[in-house]
């Protein structure tokens, strides 16, 4: 049994309620869980002077309804066809974390349109560069977090969809075909699991190392060993998004090399104008992007701000 409570103090700081959680995992029947669930109620209400919510305690068998705990689902497993070398049944009543399916469904609807991958053409506007830098970020992200579950090789669905949209939005960009999206950026990279197959786009820039960002890569092993950072990175840290994309040293309306700086508007609310007329393509991609800043060339900028932009420069 897992028995989930929620206690919420009377007021906090600033006169706020003050939600407190935990999880108690118990081995019995569920009469004595919902007695220990009680007791402990009574507890926190003649001791501590805490209310337990009793809609959001929860008493769940862990083998059949799964605990929800940090965006993992908390099982007992239950294979009888797992043996150690001894053939004994290995890991049936052990406790496991598992990834939720919900989680890779939602993350999969992003890039599906009628349960088909699709191509993102509100990312088309941005670099091959910054679009497979996009891409790999919130994949690894996700695969990441999810080094401890047992069925972390499920997020390879999720890699499917993903690589099917990322190459669809390549190729919507380049007006080329998927295949041979595949024959310009398929690669072979070394990582620490040996080597694997990536797309790979490099930006070579004159007198500075050349940018490289890649798709795939990432082993979904389990990780047991694995330890979840989730601290918050100090602002001196690695670079921000701005300056990757400056570094990048490209306009991003023409792909121009010459003089490149940063556009900025105040608020996203002025990217909506009044009225029918269309807008420019600069505040197409600012908004499709929602980032108050880009990327361009001087002789870009200067059309932006005397409204003469007509977005069909090609870059030098």
């Amino acid at each position: 049994m897992c028995v989930e409570r929620r206690t919420h103090g009377s007021q906090g700081a600033g006169g706020q309620q003050c939600p407190l959680a935990t999880r108690l995992g118990f081995s019995g029947p569920r009469k004595e869980a919902e007695e220990i669930k009680h007791q402990v109620g009574v507890f926190l209400k003649e001791r501590l002077h805490l209310t337990l919510s009793e809609e959001k305690t929860l008493i769940t068998h862990a083998r059949s309804n799964p605990a929800k705990f940090l965006g993992y689902d908390i099982v007992v497993l239950n294979n009888n066809r797992k043996h150690d070398r001894h053939r004994h049944r290995s890991i049936n009543g052990q406790i496991g974390l598992k990834v939720p399916a919900q989680v890779i469904q939602a993350k999969s609807q992003q890039f599906r349109r009628h349960g088909k991958p699709v191509a993102r053409k509100e990312r088309s506007e941005d670099t091959c560069y910054s679009i497979i830098a996009q891409y790999q970020q919130e994949y690894r992200g996700l695969a990441q977090y999810y080094q401890l579950a047992v069925n972390r090789y499920q997020l390879n669905r999720l890699k499917w969809v993903m690589e099917r949209s990322l190459v669809a939005t390549l190729a919507e960009k380049l007006r080329i075909t998927v295949s041979q999206i595949y024959d310009r950026y398929e690669t072979m990279m070394e990582t620490v699991d040996g080597p694997r197959k990536v797309l790979q786009v490099t930006v070579e820039r004159e007198g500075k190392r050349p940018l490289t960002a890649h798709w795939g890569g990432i082993s979904l092993a389990r990780n047991t060993k694995a330890i979840l950072a989730d601290t918050i990175a100090p602002i001196w840290g690695d670079r921000s998004e701005l300056e990757k994309r400056l570094l990048a040293d490209t306009c991003e309306l023409c792909g121009s090399h010459e003089q490149v700086e940063v556009h900025h508007i105040r608020a996203l609310k002025d990217l909506q104008q009044k009225g029918q007329r269309e807008r420019p393509r600069w505040m197409y991609i600012m908004a499709a992007r929602r980032r108050k800043t880009l990327i361009v060339c001087r002789s870009c900028h200067d059309d932006i701000h005397a409204g003469s932009f007509s977005g069909y420069r090609t870059g030098t």
